[in-house]
């Protein structure tokens, strides 16, 4: 094919599409150079209205009938308006014109990856890439095909080939860290985005990539080390800025992760985002007045962040307006309706207010959404032990265990319980089970029923497992 026609300036570009428009108010038709009616397909596609482009193309194909350039761009257009099986039968005719262009075969493949039809859409890629001399493109799209085939460890092998081709080609290198975390293999990412920087020192969409990968091992230093060098390079770069920020929070160095994400605003717009992790921060400091300050920005660039109203009731849930932060859980809950967190959340709130039934509901909600969370049982199961429903509690507690079975704080629960529920033998095999457990937690016994201090039976017991206690 030959190469895209460009014109010497704009005001160009602008005459000949004044004159298209002309022919069209005329209803007439005037000759165009099929280079000249390239620019104007892409003057429309430029101003983002494909159906005046297509309008062209047609015009186009009717006086260049054997241009298979204008096929191409006619498919081009199609696909981008998933007009799918259109699509396939232009592209069809342009492979009878032009049997050898790896373009047709390039787009054929992209329409068969469309319709799902992925061994098709393998096919006619490794087609386009027999026959064609630039395979960027054509490796990066056969990325993508494995990656949606979930043939992680071949997609990496065709990312590879297109950093090959093209060093800085960004999505490539962004979708190798996406696979290598998909298969669990943050190591080896690591390797290779410290291989690339080897050999490529100033990609700081490497340097950023191999932060992300440290970041997921949870080796925040080396990732804030990392972000570092990508804004070395990149100065404006906010995701790495942002993401820098996360990794100081999970370190717990709050002041200086606000002054980081603050930092991005010098390089965009702030996003709600980027409010909610300053509100994070703020609470976190316990300065609660400027925490709910920036929550309260977030909502209002995005109300469907629910960690924002979720925030926003945490702060006045630390300042015991416990019935106005039930409000904002339930905003919260009603953007993630399966969010333990929230469902915590609004249990204590209910409880603080004394609304026991529906505290409960609430405390059943967290240990359906997530039944590993220990702290959810015991509080779940103290509501029934305060209204003297042992029998309840017991059961609560038991159910805990069942998805807990290595959570020492449960089990000494138990015994708490069935102490008080005059089960005493089945108390002291509970006992003996948590010290077997966790020795070093015994105290949690007396934390709970200090009356227990004062019976030696459970005191010997307890000394077999741990004398130093």
């Amino acid at each position: 094919m030959d190469e895209e026609f460009e014109f010497d300036s704009p005001e160009e570009q602008k005459l000949s599409v004044d004159r298209y428009e002309e022919m069209l108010r005329n209803d007439d038709q005037y000759f165009f150079d099929a280079r000249i009616l390239d620019g104007i397909i892409d003057y429309y596609i430029e101003k983002n209205d494909p159906v005046k482009a297509l309008e062209v193309v047609d015009f186009a194909v009717n006086q260049h009938a054997f241009d298979t350039g204008f096929l191409i761009k006619k498919t081009e257009l199609l696909i981008s308006m998933i007009k799918l099986e259109e699509a396939l039968f232009i592209i069809n005719k342009a492979e009878l014109l032009e049997p050898s262009e790896p373009l047709v075969y390039l787009l054929k493949g992209t329409i068969y990856a469309a319709l799902k039809d992925l061994e098709e859409a393998e096919k006619y890629f490794h087609i386009a890439l027999d026959l064609s001399d630039d395979k960027e493109d054509i490796y990066y799209q056969l990325s993508n095909l494995y990656q949606f085939q979930r043939d992680y460890k071949k997609a990496i092998s065709y990312l590879k080939k297109t950093l090959k081709v093209n060093k800085d080609h960004e999505d490539a290198l962004y979708d190798i860290f996406f696979c290598y975390e998909i298969l669990e293999q943050i190591e080896e990412g690591i390797l290779f985005f410290k291989s690339y920087i080897d050999n490529n020192p100033y990609s700081y969409e490497a340097w950023y990539n191999l932060g992300n990968s440290y970041h997921k091992l949870e080796k925040f230093e080396e990732a804030i080390d990392a972000y570092d060098y990508a804004i070395l390079i990149q100065e404006n770069f906010s995701s790495a800025y942002f993401n820098k920020g996360n990794a100081l929070v999970n370190l717990d160095r709050f002041n200086e992760a606000i002054a980081v994400y603050k930092h991005t605003f010098e390089f965009e717009p702030p996003n709600a985002d980027t409010y909610c992790a300053l509100g994070e921060c703020y609470e976190k400091l316990e300065d609660m007045e400027e925490a709910r300050k920036y929550y309260k920005k977030a909502v209002k660039l995005d109300q469907y962040l629910a960690d924002a109203w979720f925030g926003i009731g945490v702060t006045l849930d630390s300042e015991e307006r416990h019935f106005e932060s039930l409000h904002f859980y339930k905003k919260a809950l009603d953007i993630d309706p399966i969010n333990p967190d929230y469902w915590f959340a609004i249990a204590d709130a209910r409880y603080k207010l004394r609304q026991i039934e529906e505290a409960e509901l609430a405390y059943a909600k967290v240990v359906e959404f997530n039944p590993t969370d220990v702290d959810a049982w015991l509080d779940f199961s103290s509501i029934y032990f305060e209204q003297n429903k042992y029998e309840e509690a017991i059961h609560t507690i038991s159910e805990g265990i069942k998805c807990n079975p290595d959570a020492a704080e449960l089990y000494y629960r138990m015994v708490a319980y069935l102490f008080a529920n005059g089960q005493y033998n089945e108390a002291l095999n509970f006992l003996e089970l948590a010290l077997t457990t966790d020795p070093s937690k015994h105290t949690i016994l007396f934390d709970y029923l200090p009356q227990l201090q004062g019976n030696q039976i459970i005191v010997d017991i307890i000394k077999k497992y741990a004398p130093k206690g």
